[in-house]
């Protein structure tokens, strides 16, 4: 339904524009143009450059489209997980991917400490961040209790590596702003750089694959994730030996 580089044409409204018509999509499909205004809060002039965007000349056209998209996936609700893992490696090909890692391992080399938060399958994928960085020689931790005791001066020398997929959820962000207000930069690993979470971010590190639900669960991919944490750590390390000679 929609293609990468379209995905990444959308500012923060296209983008929330995008988001509500990816999860609510039947009910997009029947809606007047104002009806659709009205629910995401944006103009209708946004609305027509989104389906410009999304090669449709009217919001009209971008409905039929879209019931089509509909009729078509009734039958293929789950996609083959190499069309996930292609679109994202697609991407890494002719994007800033590689900046921004570099960018990445720049502020986590001089870091003291690094903390990895997350919640459901993000919060498994930064256990497993926290292992893997502390295997190639940075102390990392995974953080789930946004209540859990660190000294402020501990903070200070931080790097926080915050994952999320929407990049909405609250329980990450209200965890972000605090660890921000003692002194941790932030990283985030999500995968739209216009939500809340990619704002709240020093850096934000977007990947861009397609949401995928599946009866109420979020079933979109987490193999980008896993390529950005292990090629960063491999980065911070191979740092921090070119340092040390």
């Amino acid at each position: 339904m929609f293609t990468n580089e379209e995905i990444a044409s959308f500012n923060e409204l296209e983008t929330s524009l995008y988001q509500y018509i990816t999860k609510n999509m039947e009910k997009a499909a029947y809606m007047r143009i104002r009806e659709l205004a009205e629910v995401t809060h944006v103009s209708t002039t946004t609305i027509l450059r989104f389906c410009r965007k999304n090669g449709c000349e009217g919001f009209s056209e971008f409905k039929v489209k879209l019931k089509m998209h509909l009729e078509n996936s009734e039958t293929t609700i789950i996609k083959d997980s190499r069309h996930a893992v292609s679109e994202f490696f697609e991407r890494t090909l002719s994007g800033n991917l590689d900046e921004r890692i570099q960018k990445a391992v720049d502020i986590i080399h001089p870091a003291d400490h690094v903390l990895f938060i997350g919640i459901g399958s993000s919060g498994i994928l930064a256990e497993y961040g926290a292992r893997y960085f502390s295997s190639l020689g940075t102390f990392s931790v995974y953080i789930k209790d946004p209540y859990y005791p660190i000294h402020t001066r501990m903070l200070e020398h931080s790097v926080t590596i915050a994952l999320s997929v929407s990049g909405e959820n609250r329980y990450t962000t209200a965890h972000i702003h605090q660890l921000k207000e003692k002194g941790s930069t932030v990283i985030a690993i999500t995968n739209s750089k216009h939500s809340t979470i990619a704002s709240m971010a020093d850096l934000t590190i977007p990947y861009y694959v397609t949401e995928e639900m599946y009866e109420g669960a979020n079933i979109t991919t987490q193999i980008p994730v896993l390529y950005l944490l292990e090629t960063t750590a491999r980065e911070v390390y191979k740092k921090k030996q070119a340092h040390d000679v």
